[in-house]
Formats: C-alpha cells, sequence, structure tokens
C-alpha cells in the first residue's frame, strides 16, 4: 500500500512540475521591433506611407506592453494624419503612436478602462494565449459628434522559431469596415 501511494505521490509531483514548466514557456515577445513592409500585407495607408513603424515591446510574468512609434514618411501627408483605428499603429505624424503603450494583462481576465481623450468612451482589453501564440484583443466604445461607435482589434502575435521575427495577424472593425492585415516586424 506504501508503494501505491509513494508512486501515486510521485506522478502527482511530476505532472505539477510538467505544468508549472509549461505555463513558464510561454514565449515573451519584448524587444524592439521594426516593421517590414515588403513582407507584411494590408497595411493601412500610413503604414504604407510612414518612414518607419517600430514597436517597442515590454513583458513580464503578468502583463505586455507594446508601444508604437510611427515615422512619417517625407512625401506624404497621409502617412501624418491616417490610419490605425483602434489597436495602434496608425500614423499619427513623426514619432507618434496612439497616445501612450498599449497595456495587456496576461492573465486572461478583461480589463475595462477609461478611455479619455476626445472621444472618450470605454476601453476592454483581453488576452488568449493559444499554444506559442497570444491573442490581443480591444474593444473601443465612445461617442464622437453624438454619435456612439465601436471599434474592435484582434491581433493574434506569434514568434518565428529563432525569436527574431515577429507576425502580427490583425482584425479590425469600426465604423469605417473592417481591415486585415499581417504584420512582419524584425527585431533590432
Amino acid at each position: 500500500m506504501r508503494k501505491l501511494f509513494l508512486i501515486a505521490g510521485l506522478m502527482t509531483a511530476f505532472l505539477l512540475i510538467v505544468l508549472a514548466a509549461s505555463a513558464q514557456n510561454k514565449p515573451n515577445f519584448a524587444g524592439t521591433w521594426t516593421l517590414d513592409k515588403s513582407t507584411s500585407q494590408g497595411l493601412s495607408q500610413g503604414m504604407q506611407n510612414a518612414e518607419s513603424v517600430t514597436w517597442t515591446i515590454t513583458q513580464d510574468d503578468k502583463q505586455i506592453s507594446i508601444d508604437s512609434k510611427v515615422v512619417a514618411g517625407q512625401s506624404s501627408s497621409a502617412a501624418a494624419g491616417g490610419g490605425g483605428g483602434a489597436g495602434g499603429g496608425g500614423g499619427r505624424g513623426a514619432g507618434a503612436g496612439m497616445g501612450g503603450p498599449r497595456t495587456y494583462t496576461l492573465d486572461g481576465k478583461e480589463v475595462s478602462t477609461d478611455a479619455g481623450g476626445q472621444m472618450g468612451g470605454k476601453n476592454t482589453t483581453k488576452t488568449t494565449w493559444s499554444g506559442d501564440s497570444l491573442e490581443l484583443s480591444s474593444v473601443r466604445t465612445g461617442n464622437f459628434n453624438g454619435n456612439e461607435f465601436k471599434a474592435t482589434t484582434t491581433e493574434k502575435l506569434s514568434l518565428s522559431g529563432d525569436g527574431k521575427i515577429l507576425t502580427v495577424v490583425r482584425h479590425s472593425e469600426s465604423p469605417r469596415g473592417a481591415q486585415d492585415s499581417t504584420l512582419v516586424f524584425n527585431k533590432q
């Protein structure tokens, strides 16, 4: 009987170690990433015309934060004012992003905050792990010139095997319509 309890205890300990190890093996997307426009698809006009698009990602066990910097191209004023939508990354002029870093908790819980700014409203974010991919969901609601609006963005982040390429598959919907894109970033 003792052997049976000993074996059951050892198996339980082994399973707990395996589960803990797999939970810690989630990819870390931290780093500075530069958009590779030649391999990306479905870019907004602001991103297409930008001189450069850089994401600086910080990540720890509890959260991930993405700070987007878009440097507008010299040949097009459209790059300075266009694009983006909810979820960041649209051209807002030299060196600008979407009003600061986007931060998501990694515990899978939905987080709602006041969106602030001219349109006010609420921003709700959530993350979901699917194997080695991380899905970031954002829903922004508010009021613009007396009209209620809702903008949603879902981004699925994944790394190449060597960790040098970040691929972001993005789907966004807003009053402007739906847009699908694949952003490919190279690690600096």
